[in-house]
């Protein structure tokens, strides 16, 4: 027996489904370091947007920047002689080699 209380759906011709996220708080407050154009959304706030923006377009994105980082971390941390550390120091390098294995899985996932 059908739900008579179950909203409908209806779609006008040539509409289907849409959605939109609709947040007027950002409308106010993102007046402050936060560019909107055809290609780029920056919602994050910069003390040089400029230099940032050239920073991702001549040296890479914060994935590539990060993903360099964690490249940089993981010899350091292949070469740290663990038996110094106490738990917590432990637990934050077995952390992020997760973390860094996590990200390979899905880097080979999308080759």
């Amino acid at each position: 027996m059908p739900n008579m209380h179950a909203p409908t759906s209806v779609n006008l011709p040539l509409s289907g489904n849409v959605t939109q996220a609709i947040n007027p708080w950002r409308w106010v407050f993102d007046w402050a370091g936060s560019s909107f154009s055809l290609i780029n959304v920056n919602l994050g706030r910069s003390s040089d947007p400029d230099l940032e923006q050239e920073i991702l377009t001549e040296v890479g994105s914060y994935g590539r920047q990060l993903g360099r980082m964690g490249e940089a971390m993981q010899v350091l941390v292949d070469k740290l002689d663990r038996s110094t550390l106490d738990k917590a120091e432990r637990h934050a390098i077995e952390a992020f080699e997760v973390q860094l294995r996590e990200i390979d899985r899905l880097k080979k996932h999308r080759r």
